[in-house]
């Protein structure tokens, strides 16, 4: 590939592949979007099915259906979305359905099970998450991941613990590599601009770019703050991203006396990150985040917490890693990081180096394309056997 949807040699001549996805606004639908972008300028056939705000990110001129899939159980809903994607593939006769999160992947998983067997497409589910806390969501997760390992002819894995998970479960999984998208360095203006914006010109900028969601751990993160308030200068902790959590986190801020600025979501993370001093990442669990990625292409030194994937990204000499929850451990480090310039300026060159090491969007398109076509001669395999055959 030799660019954003520009892939190099033939592909399975009009190979049928449909991405059904869930509601997803981060790091699974640009995924999806560079997966169906790049696949489509490969010579496939390519569709995405799901929820019409997912819809909105994927390339322009892609054919879409809307699909109702939620984010958590909703009987009405979910009937309506496993209708909607049965008649849909009944009508279509796909090649390969690829689901991303094990709720797209148990109702894809489904609706291709209840289809004629000559007619049903292979099918390939990524799973790019934990199960979430809580004994009734982790049970109702579990057993969605438990009809993923069981129907999916190849479960593709965001991190090793997944894949370890997923293996436990009895899938035929491997581990799949989710990269950030490249994007080009931020002009020098547009950092100034931004670092003016952040706060006066001396005060060092601790920044965060996630969801407002209980898995990304800023409410860690502002109590970690409030231990800085008697720091000279005192850091300005920033926050770019929207979700329901911020009414919340805004709340906690103002009463635990946290500076914090909560920037809402963003579209210049690049300029954003070279405007900061440190980048935190203090998550309750991550597989391969993408802003852990593009922090270490910039050479900015990184605190983060050792949950799922993310010391596989940085490795140990890439960030400082402390653990999950640990708002006294994670102020600590921060302020390690700002105390200490040549340590903050390993930390940077060290992730900087490691992240020329990591797979690009093509590397992952030319990947998906080695999966299809494995699914698809072993699906027309199937198809050419006897009537009674095995398989």
């Amino acid at each position: 590939m030799t660019g954003r949807g520009e892939v190099t040699g033939p592909a399975e001549a009009r190979l049928s592949v449909v991405f059904v996805v869930g509601l997803a606004s981060g790091g699974t639908a640009s995924h999806v979007s560079a997966l169906a972008d790049g696949c489509r300028a490969a010579g496939l056939a390519v569709s995405v099915l799901g929820p019409a705000a997912t819809l909105a990110r994927m390339p322009a001129g892609t054919d879409m259906l809307a699909v109702p899939i939620g984010d958590v159980p909703h009987p009405t809903r979910d009937a309506a979305a496993f209708g909607r994607l049965r008649s849909w593939l009944a009508r279509r006769q796909a090649d390969v359905v690829h689901a991303h999160g094990v709720r797209a992947g148990a109702l894809a998983a489904l609706a291709v099970a209840s289809l004629r067997p000559r007619a049903r497409p292979a099918l390939a589910v990524t799973v790019h998450n934990a199960p979430p806390d809580g004994r009734s969501a982790r049970f109702v997760y579990t057993l969605l991941e438990r009809i993923c390992a069981r129907r999916a002819d190849v479960v593709l894995c965001a991190s090793a613990d997944l894949l370890a998970r997923m293996r436990s479960l009895g899938a035929g999984a491997t581990q799949f590599d989710v990269p950030a998208p490249q994007r080009p360095a931020p002009a020098d203006a547009h950092v100034a601009a931004v670092r003016s914006e952040l706060g006066p010109v001396g005060r060092p900028v601790v920044l965060a770019v996630a969801r407002l969601a209980p898995q990304k751990g800023l409410d860690v993160l502002i109590d970690a703050a409030a231990q800085w308030r008697d720091r000279d200068p005192q850091p300005r902790t920033v926050i770019a991203g929207d979700g329901r959590l911020s009414g919340d986190l805004h709340v906690r801020a103002r009463q635990a006396g946290a500076d914090v600025l909560f920037l809402g979501a963003r579209d210049d993370v690049p300029a954003l990150l070279a405007a900061a001093d440190v980048v935190v990442v203090p998550s309750r669990w991550e597989a391969r985040a993408l802003v852990v990625q593009e922090a270490m292409r910039s050479g900015r030194p990184i605190v983060a917490t050792k949950v799922g994937g993310t010391a596989e990204l940085t490795g140990t000499d890439g960030a400082l890693l402390v653990p999950a929850g640990d708002a006294a451990a994670l102020a600590g480090a921060v302020a390690a990081v700002l105390d200490d310039g040549s340590l903050a300026a390993r930390l940077g060159a060290a992730a900087q180096a490691k992240s020329a090491t990591f797979p690009a969007e093509q590397d992952a398109v030319r990947a998906v394309l080695a999966v299809y076509a494995r699914l698809s001669a072993r699906r027309a395999g199937r198809l050419r056997a006897p009537r009674g055959a095995p398989g």
